[in-house]
């Protein structure tokens, strides 16, 4: 349940057209619903303006399909991430009304409940390299979902600099910025150094022996002398998302 559900439920009940028993049905499941093993938060959006999103990485189909059910049935966006395709096939078996995003790993529904325009801008997402996309597509479907306005710029690693810097006005009006960069790790340096917009880097586990799974360039951007510039975890594109959300959120 999100502000905007809980206003109309109100509103509804105000007007008579729901019964309060209807209304003390939906208020019931708040702010957290026991399914087996797992406490499903109905109440994360009303209090975050970020609904409760499933890590599916170490669940295994069972749960998800558990959990799922239950969250289909809340007037809330649905999202599950870090989801293997094998385990997607399984999943959708049982909520077919679950749309797989291969490159993501995400599995989605509910996009009635997609929330209005819910930030002051545009978030532009920005790729180093074609194989930091799997990243980028997480956040980008995360803000989608969270009701946030999306540009991508994508393929603009420094090893080529004239790329980024071709961008420069779709950088300048961002409200956030996140740059998704391996390897190195050098291009939020260099994005932060062009724009006032805040800039979150998400180092990425793309590149060769010393890349360490995207320690290299973890620490690259922990140790960027661009001021304005954050950090999420490795691969983190959904962390980033959120942090991108809250900055780029109207109230």
């Amino acid at each position: 349940m999100n502000e905007t559900h809980l206003r109309k439920l109100l509103s509804s009940l105000q007007d008579g057209t729901v019964e309060l028993e209807q209304v003390l049905n939906q208020l019931q499941r708040l702010p957290i619903e026991a399914v087996n093993r797992h406490q499903l938060d109905h109440h994360r959006s009303l209090r975050t303006g970020i609904p409760e999103v499933i890590f599916g990485q170490n669940k295994s189909s069972q749960q998800l399909v558990e959990i799922i059910k239950r969250m289909l049935e809340q007037p809330t966006v649905v999202l599950a991430t870090r989801v293997s395709a094998e385990k997607a096939a399984q999943v959708r078996q049982h909520c077919p009304q679950l749309r797989y995003h291969p490159e993501a790993g995400m599995l989605t529904a509910n996009d009635r409940h997609i929330p209005g325009d819910q930030g002051r801008g545009t978030v532009v997402i920005t790729t180093a390299g074609s194989s930091d996309l799997p990243v980028a597509e997480e956040a980008r479907l995360t803000l989608h979902y969270l009701g946030h306005q999306v540009a991508c710029i994508h393929d603009a690693g420094v090893a080529g600099i004239h790329r980024i810097l071709s961008r420069v006005n779709t950088l300048q009006e961002a409200t956030v910025v996140i740059v998704i960069a391996g390897m190195e790790g050098a291009l939020p340096s260099v994005v932060a150094g062009i724009t006032a917009a805040p800039v979150i880097g998400v180092p990425t586990s793309v590149g060769y022996g010393t890349g360490a799974g995207g320690y290299s360039a973890l620490l690259g951007m922990l140790n960027s002398c661009s001021p304005g510039l954050a950090v999420v975890n490795i691969d983190n594109g959904f962390g980033a998302a959120c942090m991108a959300a809250a900055i780029n959120r109207s109230r």
